[in-house]
């Protein structure tokens, strides 16, 4: 008998349950209802039979991971087998992906090489990988693959004569010299693929034939944990089940997301002087633990530039547990600078700065503390360095919150600037950061009327019925073209 174990897979299977949009009649208007059943009627039976493959780099934490599950969950109810796999990596690789990606956002990050080495340690991890997805793979299925770490998979899919589509998140609006080593690391992989996705045309690499570009805007799911209407007591309750803020709910709180009861038990971590005074004017930033968020330089516009002029109100920056996000080997060091930067404040200082490591052991869970915060916040915050497409921007926006943001990437195309909030030219400018905050925290009528046309552009541009029809715009015609039958 043989005592040999069976090979680790290199896939990992990520579950998603079928989603009905029959939902979305109730925040769409008659033109957007008729273009969601139009999209579905040309697509369905263009789809029947075949299998569309989604592969990334996590299941949880991040933009990609969190757009990927509702659009899946749609597909799935609109009768397209859709189906999401997450490659698995180890710390040298994800090194690479993640220096990959921020220079394609023109960041230098750690400044490590991208050569002869890179190239082998990068192609030798995802040779068994697309060999394992391969395996898997029918002929007339497609496959999206996600970002840096799995474009180096295309050639070998490719090969089986199945349509393979690269969706690239991010990118700059100027190619670079940082920008272009990216690139040309990823450009044999890349000019294989039969379509390239970009958040917006800025994005498109100069290398890749016009007739295979096409462009999708991020989005989110209202009806989602995150983006779910919540009333002001159950908010309330939920952050203080969580230990933000001080309050004690009387019962123990659950909210009901999609008939699933959410109970929030898990207390947030991180490093401030105690939970907020329930009630407490705040100021928020919710962002992954990277440096392109700038978290440290969060903590800077508070202190220099909003604290003093307004005495009462805190800064939260919400992040993730450093140890719940697997492919971003740079999150712990991140979220020690941000904490060494808060310990360097005054005491009366550093006691209104809250940084939070929000659970990450139920994702519907973290949802639930996120979208109540966001509610919760008197301005939302994004001061991105560099940033493919904001997500969390939209999340507030769509919360009616007004936000005040980086001029960067993709948020220029979701505020429209003092009409749904504020543009900050200048991402290290910390004064013009601070002085947009004040300004809305002295005037919340302001506020107001931001926050509320805010909500109206998610509506019409953001919301996943769009961009599930736009996807399935980009697949359909590949899908067509790829036979069914066999060779």
């Amino acid at each position: 008998m043989s005592s040999a174990l069976a090979p680790i897979p290199l896939l990992s299977d990520v579950q998603v349950a079928p989603r009905s949009l029959e939902a979305f009649a109730s925040v769409l208007d008659a033109a957007g209802v008729d273009r969601v059943q139009r999209g579905i009627e040309e697509a369905r039976p263009v789809f029947a039979g075949r299998t569309v493959w989604n592969v990334n780099s996590t299941a949880r934490g991040g933009g990609v991971a969190e757009m990927l599950g509702p659009l899946l969950g749609y597909a799935q109810g609109i009768g397209v087998s859709a189906r999401w796999v997450v490659v698995r990596g180890n710390p040298e690789f994800f090194a690479i992906t993640k220096r990959l990606h921020n220079r394609l956002h023109g960041s230098v990050g750690d400044g490590g090489p991208l050569g002869t080495h890179e190239r082998e340690v990068y192609t030798s991890t995802l040779a068994p990988i697309a060999r394992e997805l391969a395996d898997r793979v029918d002929r007339g299925d497609i496959v999206l693959l996600h970002d840096p770490q799995t474009a180096g998979m295309v050639p070998a899919l490719s090969a089986l004569g199945v349509p393979v589509v690269w969706r690239c998140h991010i990118g700059a609006d100027r190619a670079d010299d940082l920008v272009r080593s990216a690139r040309h690391f990823l450009r044999p992989d890349v000019l294989a693929a039969d379509r390239c996705v970009f958040s917006r045309p800025a994005y498109a690499w100069e290398s890749i034939p016009r007739d295979r570009l096409a462009f999708v805007m991020p989005s989110i799911d209202p009806f989602s944990a995150k983006n779910t209407a919540m009333e002001p007591s159950v908010t309330e309750d939920v952050l203080g089940a969580s230990g933000i803020t001080d309050h004690v709910p009387a019962h123990p709180t659950t909210c009901t997301i999609g008939g699933r009861d959410v109970p929030v038990v898990r207390r947030v971590e991180g490093e401030r002087a105690g939970p907020l005074p329930a009630g407490a004017r705040f100021v928020l930033q919710v962002s992954r633990w990277d440096r392109l968020k700038d978290p440290v330089g969060v903590i800077d516009v508070f202190a220099e530039h909003i604290a003093r002029q307004v005495p009462d109100v805190h800064l939260v920056y919400a992040g993730p547990s450093v140890a719940g996000v697997t492919d971003d080997p740079e999150g712990a060091a991140v979220y020690e600078q941000a904490c060494a930067r808060r310990a360097e404040l005054p005491e009366e200082l550093r006691r209104r700065v809250h940084l939070l490591l929000v659970p990450m052991d139920d994702p519907d869970e973290n949802a639930v503390v996120i979208n109540a915060l966001q509610r919760t916040a008197a301005i939302v915050l994004q001061k991105s360095l560099a940033e493919g497409f904001g997500l969390t921007v939209t999340e507030a926006m769509w919360k009616a919150r007004p936000v005040v943001a980086s001029a960067v990437g993709g948020i220029v195309d979701q505020i429209d600037h003092d009409r749904c909030g504020l543009l900050v030219d200048d991402p290290s400018d910390l004064g013009a950061f601070g002085e947009a905050i004040v300004t809305l925290l002295q005037d919340p009528a302001r506020a107001a009327t931001l926050g509320a046309a805010a909500r109206e552009r998610v509506r019409h541009h953001f919301l996943s019925d769009r961009s599930l029809i736009d996807y399935l715009h980009v697949l359909t015609p590949l899908a067509a073209a790829a036979p069914l039958d066999g060779p």
